[in-house]
């Protein structure tokens, strides 16, 4: 959000936690640093080549840094190559073994991701601290309420915001005592009720960065709406560094579900916002199906800029008059495009897809060429 945009309408404000930034590999977490957008591969952390494939479509997705599971030693054996192969930073992500940790951190990890309760004797623990400060490691403590600690459990009963904000405050402890502060920490429950609560708990506790999420959130539409309520409640109110959307769907559609969380609060920009109707009998054009289709060949523009796609007049040219390009269905099978908010030319029904696209792509290009131009001249 700019600052022009943000004094002209304060309805859009929104007040950012302040945290102390870490490094994720290059990556800056937490500060004045982007929210950024995490996944997690769910190949074979072993099979080199299936995890890279999906680790390349994660990056052409707009990822910024990716967790990997590397649950035995054929896992940290090849995670070396695959974080050499990735572009982004990737996180290990370690369950009990203290010595896969020891190993992902030599092999390259960016941020090793531990419950350091889990992990075991102090000695480990320290074992494991001592090979994230030799290889330049960040660490994510995960508190999850469905592996919260039996004493916790025993004194509160059940997972509840209370004992996951004590959990996280007990491992921020440890690694505290052992001089370790490059770290972020998520407090995640499939109950957006009890994630919330939880998050908004810890971040008046700490200064640390959070990463969000809501876990075992479902699948691509009841995890997204799940994740969104709950992570853009919190990105609402000024809380959180990372996000994770954790869906039972291909990564990329986690990385996808989570800029547009990220896009509709303002927050980040990336690639093209559609704004489309739900369509009815007044429409000129079958839109959901043009919006389906203008989606996917989109997919591969990263520069920020808006689309409306109105079936009609009623809401078509208010909506255009705020957007970069517009199309309005008419009758006849003939259609007004807009540019810049205002009406330019008529585009037949049968061409209108590979026209918008054109058009979306020429915009890219443009805007692209003035902000290498206006960082020239700044130079």
């Amino acid at each position: 959000m700019t600052a022009e945009s943000a004094s002209l309408r304060p309805w859009r404000d929104i007040a950012r936690r302040q945290s102390r930034q870490i490094m994720v590999g290059n990556v800056p977490v937490g500060g004045d640093a982007p929210v950024t957008v995490q996944t997690m591969t769910n190949t074979p952390t072993s099979d080199v080549k299936a995890t890279v494939d999906q680790i390349r479509r994660c990056e052409e997705a707009g990822v910024d840094i990716i967790r990997v599971s590397c649950p035995d030693v054929e896992s940290t054996a090849a995670f070396k190559q695959i974080t050499r192969a990735a572009k982004v930073p990737i996180v290990a992500d370690i369950h009990f073994h203290h010595k896969r940790a020891l190993e992902a951190a030599d092999g390259g990890a960016a941020c090793l991701r531990i419950n350091p309760g889990n992990i075991g004797s102090e000695e480990r623990v320290k074992e494991v601290i001592a090979a994230a400060k030799a290889n330049g490691c960040a660490i994510r403590i995960g508190v999850n309420a469905g592996s919260l600690e039996k004493d916790l459990l025993e004194k509160y009963g059940e997972p509840c915001p209370e004992a996951l904000v004590e959990s996280a405050l007990d491992h921020i402890k440890i690694l505290q005592d052992h001089d370790f502060h490059d770290f972020k920490v998520a407090v995640k429950a499939s109950d957006v009720f009890l994630a919330v609560s939880a998050y908004m708990g810890l971040a008046d506790a700490v200064d640390c960065p959070l990463h969000l999420g809501i876990t075992e959130a479902g699948g691509l539409i009841g995890g997204t709406v799940k994740s969104a309520i709950g992570i853009g409640n919190l990105l609402w109110a000024g809380i959180g560094d990372t996000i994770r959307v954790s869906l039972s769907a291909e990564p990329e559609e986690e990385v996808r579900v989570g800029y547009e969380i990220l896009k509709s609060l303002g927050i980040r920009t990336r690639g093209v916002r559609v704004v489309s109707c739900p369509s009815c009998a007044r429409q000129g054009f079958d839109v959901i199906r043009t919006v389906q289709t203008l989606e996917e060949r989109l997919q591969h523009i990263n520069t920020p800029l808006s689309l409306s796609v109105l079936g009609c007049v009623v809401n078509g040219p208010g909506e255009a008059r705020e957007t970069d390009i517009g199309i309005t269905g008419g009758g006849a099978g003939k259609h007004m495009v807009y540019l810049s908010g205002v009406t330019d030319h008529h585009v037949q029904d049968g061409d209108m897809i590979e026209h918008i696209v054109s058009l979306v792509e020429a915009k890219a290009a443009e805007i692209e060429a003035a902000e290498k131009d206006h960082a020239e001249a700044a130079e």
